[in-house]
């Protein structure tokens, strides 16, 4: 059974909508249970919800009544309403409630490195939503004791998908999603940032600049504040036809391989490129911080080092996109052996780390072979039985020979601010990376 909160209040079971003939401030109640499902909110809290911060004289008895009533229609149902001294908890013994299931997918979105996938589970969440919060029991100054939180999660997930969409081209959308919501959240800066950015896209700068009017309007006049830095910018490169906000930039010091931005090459081995697909160890703000943002971006990194063969890509591919949470759990495995790995080559002493390290390699070691390539040579190859962890292992192999050679000790950190890259210093000499950007611009070794 499911109770849908996130519109009309709703109970469904097996397709069908079941009728618990409920007073209106019953099903406010019961909302109120239910939006904090297995734990126990106190009567205070429950009148102050229902009421406000003046509830008349005889809320307490209403609210005993209101509970009697309750657990008359919810005990044929399985659900159980329990007194907790002073106060009531619900125990939904199994059943479901739709704006649990909206932040639920909300998190797990956030935990998602795959653009599509993240994207697909935004759609999902905000799919439950068939309207303002009870829509038929309560009215705004309820509503917004009961679920603002809720609420502001919905814009703010709404704010997310559209930067998703705006790195997939997809400002079309973007508009479409958006305006309505623009025009009732006249005082969001990031609706209007990214309505603008869609906007400029789509070539309707005229749009653009009105829409930062209203923006800045409302702000000043309701708020008494102006616009923040980033929308004063945007503003700013709107009026002079910026044509970078034409498309998406790339991001920086990267190349573009099979259709994933990938980072220059700097470290000269493929161990120490794949500590470098994090890029910015100063802080993950920092513009292009994290180069692995999907499976796909490490499946192409493999074959694009020769760490996977081409029919290994495409077939990684394939599974990854069949299989995407297992795609996920692979990439999140793939960046926790990156973050050991470059603690391991930047202190030779952090025992921990290689251990950390040698566990992954000692599983790489079961799905390796040792094959003879078309250039008449001996080559260890990972078996594609490693499944979505092959790119995990054939680094974790590499890894393995680097750590096992004395040049492992010529490995430097580049000291550039936001930097972190490594290279090997086989002259002793050098100390910066050469992405030509860190350490000043008058250091004559970079």
């Amino acid at each position: 059974m499911e109770f849908r909160l996130l519109g009309s209040f709703d109970v469904w079971h097996e397709g069908r909508r079941v009728s618990l003939d409920s007073r209106r401030q019953e099903r406010c109640l019961l909302a109120a249970l239910l939006l904090h499902e297995g734990k126990a909110v106190t009567v205070a809290r429950l009148t102050a919800l229902l009421w406000g911060l003046a509830p008349p004289g005889s809320a307490r008895g209403t609210l005993h009544t209101y509970i009697g009533r309750l657990r008359a229609v919810l005990a044929p149902l399985g659900v159980a309403v329990e007194t907790v001294r002073d106060a009531y908890r619900i125990e939904l013994g199994g059943h479901s409630v739709d704006a649990h299931s909206f932040t639920d997918l909300v998190r797990r979105a956030g935990r998602t490195a795959e653009p599509s996938r993240r994207v697909a589970l935004y759609d999902e969440a905000l799919a439950l939503w068939r309207g303002p919060l009870l829509a038929d029991a309560a009215d705004e100054a309820v509503r917004e004791r009961l679920g603002g939180d809720l609420a502001a999660l919905r814009l703010t997930t709404v704010e997310e998908r559209a930067a998703e969409h705006l790195g997939l081209g997809l400002h079309d959308r973007v508009i479409r999603d958006l305006t309505p919501l623009a025009a009732e959240h006249p005082d969001r800066e990031g609706l209007s940032a990214s309505l603008m950015t869609a906007l400029n896209r789509s070539g309707r700068r005229a749009e653009a600049l009105a829409l930062y009017r209203s923006t800045h309007r409302a702000l000043v006049d309701g708020l008494g504040i102006e616009p923040g830095g980033a929308l004063q910018d945007l503003h700013a490169r709107t009026l002079r036809g910026d044509r970078g906000l034409d498309h998406p930039a790339g991001p920086p010091h990267a190349v573009r391989v099979d259709g994933e931005w990938l980072p220059w090459t700097t470290g000269g081995h493929p161990a120490l490129e794949f500590c470098n697909t994090w890029a910015g160890w100063g802080g993950p703000s920092l513009p292009g911080s994290e180069w692995l943002r999907s499976f796909r971006a490490l499946a192409v990194w493999a074959w694009h080092h020769g760490l996977a063969e081409k029919w290994a890509l495409a077939e990684l591919l394939r599974h990854a996109g069949e299989h995407p949470d297992e795609a996920d759990s692979a990439l999140g495995r793939a960046r926790v052996f990156r973050a050991r790995l470059y603690a391991c080559l930047t202190d030779p002493g952090d025992a921990r780390a290689f251990t950390d390290v040698a566990a992954v390699v000692d599983r790489a070691a079961v799905h390796t072979g040792f094959v003879l390539g078309e250039d008449g040579l001996g080559h260890w190859q990972t078996r594609p039985k490693a499944g979505l962890d092959l790119p995990l292992y054939a680094v974790a192999r590499s890894a393995a020979c680097l750590l096992a050679d004395p040049c492992r000790l010529l490995v430097r950190a580049c000291p550039g601010e936001g930097c972190g890259w490594l290279f090997a210093d086989e002259s002793g000499r050098r100390r910066w990376c050469s992405l030509r950007t860190c350490g000043g611009s008058g250091n004559p070794s970079h």
